[in-house]
């Protein structure tokens, strides 16, 4: 999937995840794929378990001279956060899938009440080839 998502032309300055096994296993083959250090990954706990209203507040508050960022969590939360991001809809978000958007904003803090356009949500089963 990371490299999947790099063929898009999409950089990642930080990857955050919940220090879980699964999740943080996952972060770390996409930083590895851009080229990137495990120690490179923020590793946040309140990502365990987070409720949509958590994942607002972790993205708040990143340093504004971030432009792209890769969050790694968990079902239900991580579905219900997506799902909130847009119109699109997805019933899962499956292990390893991805769900992109793009965001006018200047700073991390307006990422709560700013508008947010999709871009992609793509999940292995969807290229079993790739």
């Amino acid at each position: 999937m990371a490299r999947r998502l790099i063929k898009t032309g999409v950089t990642i300055d930080l990857f955050v995840s919940s220090p879980a096994k699964r999740a943080k296993k996952t972060a770390e083959f996409f930083a590895r794929e851009f080229h990137k250090t495990e120690s490179e990954i923020l590793l946040i706990p309140q990502l365990y378990h987070a409720v949509q209203e958590d994942f607002y507040q972790i993205i708040s508050d990143f340093d504004p001279r971030l432009n792209h960022i890769a969050v790694f969590s968990h079902n239900p939360g991580i579905t219900d956060f997506v799902n909130s991001l847009t119109e699109v809809r997805v019933d899962n978000m499956p292990t390893c899938s991805i769900f992109a958007v793009k965001i006018p904003i200047l700073t991390w803090a307006a990422f709560p009440k700013t508008s947010k356009e999709f871009l992609r949500f793509d999940y292995p089963k969807s290229h079993p080839n790739d």
